[in-house]
């Protein structure tokens, strides 16, 4: 059995972190809490360091029982959650600086992120379900962080929800390894397509309900509006972001490796619950005035364009790098329109954006970006990521889909469009006040955030070639 730890730099190094932290933070004074903020990022630096590192060298692997896969999709998903930790990181300074309560926000944020990367390079059914449960538990606690009523009220719900379709998971988890007499996905492989028809197909609804849950798509998607409005603006830019890398590489990899055969026609349930999430995202979108209930619903429509590279997963050879590309672009953009949210903390309706352009034009200008970057509007990255993953959906045989999710990006162009309007409207005498008041900035942490996640969804667009061809390798048997 491979036991190689180096293997599992990235993760050792965040709950390494965690518990350093937990423990450094207990005998910090408050004003000096930020050295656990410093830590979280030299864990994140070191876990992309030691992820180059592995992926420049060749390093693919399965380890500990081949419970976990070393891979080009782990390399590429590491990537991503560790640069989105860092951005959140940055977003959150100025938000729980001397915080009675800092070091375990941090915590919290790095047990949570571990748990991502478990889900990432899940390659056994019981590794997945403890990576849910690591990713889902400190999101929780950080929902409820600012233990106000709506943030209360949101963890709540977050919960419930989690641990009902949890369970759920778990069970599908029981069926699964009852029909195929294993838990790791090559042995399911050999075992499934010869199993009975029935409990593979109740397995495989029940641990995708858990991925649902995980990345916000229909019918598991009632959390996102209320944790995104009632939690803090950094946390609803981790639980909108980072969850849905792991969920969705994980529900990639599953069906690609432990359901490639079999006769339970899980493309087509995909594929329906994907046409369902993009179109009901979007239409829920339209009249919000809320801001972060708008991103909100805003995400839900991208995971629906998001679950049309797992639904082709056995069926076009583009669907690997279309989602993983996706996932990069979608991260940074989603992440630059929360950070500019974070650093305008009274602006909560989209009226409050008014005249921005003129107090803030550089926050102005990252609203445009992100904004017309998640429509999918070159030189974006989400414009190359719709590009490769409508290409992959295609390929695949799901033509209808794509162009269903064609007429979806340009409806989703109404409600941006709705946010951006005002960006560039001249404010009269008489409401001049309010939006004054609106647009007092938090800090520089978070527009210095906004501005690198503006900055890295351009670079996507434009140099995103190569990591399209890095991202084409294989998944490990």
């Amino acid at each position: 059995m491979n036991q190689n730890l180096t293997a599992l730099i990235p993760e050792l190094a965040l709950l390494g972190a965690a518990v350093i932290g937990l423990v450094t933070g207990s005998w910090l004074p408050r004003r000096r809490q930020w050295i656990v903020a410093a830590l979280a990022a030299t864990a994140c630096t070191a876990g992309l360091t030691a992820t180059a590192v592995t992926m420049a060298t060749g390093g693919e692997q399965t380890v500990f029982s081949a419970s976990f896969a070393v891979d080009t999709a782990t390399g590429i998903g590491r990537l991503i959650v560790l640069a989105a930790l860092l951005l959140v990181i940055g977003m959150s300074v100025e938000t729980v600086r001397n915080h009675r309560r800092e070091t375990e926000y941090w915590v919290l944020l790095l047990m949570s992120g571990g748990g991502t990367l478990a889900m990432v390079g899940a390659n056994d059914l019981l590794m997945l379900f403890a990576g849910y449960l690591l990713a889902g538990l400190p999101a929780y606690a950080l929902a409820a962080f600012a233990k106000d009523a709506r943030g209360t009220e949101a963890a709540l719900k977050y919960y419930l929800l989690g641990a009902l379709l949890g369970t759920t998971m778990l069970a599908g988890t029981a069926l699964l390894y009852g029909a195929g007499h294993a838990t790791d996905y090559a042995g399911l492989s050999k075992a499934l397509p010869d199993a009975p028809y029935g409990p593979v197909a109740v397995g495989l609804v029940g641990v995708l309900a858990g991925l649902f849950f995980k990345i916000g798509a229909v019918p598991a998607h009632f959390w996102v509006p209320d944790v995104s409005d009632g939690a803090l603006a950094p946390v609803a830019a981790y639980v909108t972001t980072l969850p849905k890398i792991g969920g969705l590489i994980a529900a990639y990899r599953l069906l690609h490796q432990a359901l490639a055969g079999g006769d339970v026609n899980w493309p087509l349930l995909l594929a329906i619950v994907a046409a369902v999430t993009m179109t009901l995202g979007n239409l829920a979108a339209f009249f919000q005035t809320s801001v972060k209930r708008l991103l909100a619903y805003s995400t839900v429509s991208q995971v629906g364009y998001l679950l049309m590279a797992p639904a082709v997963a056995t069926r076009s050879e583009l669907a690997q790098k279309s989602l993983l590309f996706y996932l990069a672009a979608y991260t940074v953009t989603n992440l630059g329109a929360f950070a500019v949210v974070t650093e305008l903390p009274r602006a909560r309706a989209l009226t409050d954006y008014r005249g921005l352009a003129r107090s803030h034009p550089g926050l102005a200008a990252v609203l445009v970006v992100c904004l017309l970057g998640l429509v999918g509007t070159p030189p974006t990255g989400v414009f190359l990521g719709k590009l490769e993953i409508f290409s992959a959906t295609v390929d695949g045989g799901f033509t209808w889909l794509a162009a269903l999710a064609v007429a979806n990006t340009v409806a989703s162009l109404f409600y941006y469009l709705r946010w951006l309007g005002p960006l560039f409207a001249t404010t009269g005498a008489a409401p001049a006040a309010a939006p004054a008041a609106a647009h007092a900035v938090l800090g520089r942490s978070a527009a210095v955030t906004a501005y690198a996640a503006a900055a890295l969804s351009l670079a996507l667009g434009i140099a995103g070639q190569a990591v399209l061809t890095l991202a084409d390798e294989p998944l490990l048997p």
